[in-house]
């Protein structure tokens, strides 16, 4: 599945039980076409001991989220799609479809 989002992208999620929040996208899973967002799809976890440092027990880890959930965040704040151009020097460049910045 082809995405045109990217690793430390900020995006907002837009269903779900945190929609509305944004967050920097840390993992792309592209073949099943989710998203890992910094803070975003909590859910809690039990890790087994597997040092005498490690103590193991139940922490919060972020969930992978489907992509279609989450749009591209502007500098402004608004949300918006993506879209790809040729540069100057013949060179692909993502491009903003609301506003048509580069990116």
């Amino acid at each position: 599945m082809s995405t045109k989002l990217r690793v430390n992208d900020t995006v907002k999620v837009l269903t779900g039980k945190d929609k509305g929040k944004t967050g920097e996208i840390l993992k792309i899973d592209r073949e099943n076409g989710r998203v890992m967002v910094k803070g975003i799809g909590i859910v809690k976890k039990t890790f087994k001991p597997r040092s005498e440092q490690d103590q193991g027990g139940i922490r919060e880890i972020e969930s992978f989220i489907d992509i279609s959930n989450v749009a591209y965040v502007l500098k402004n704040g608004d949300t918006t799609r993506l879209g790809y151009q040729l540069d100057k020097n013949g060179k692909k460049v993502r491009v903003a479809k609301k506003t048509g910045e580069k990116i």
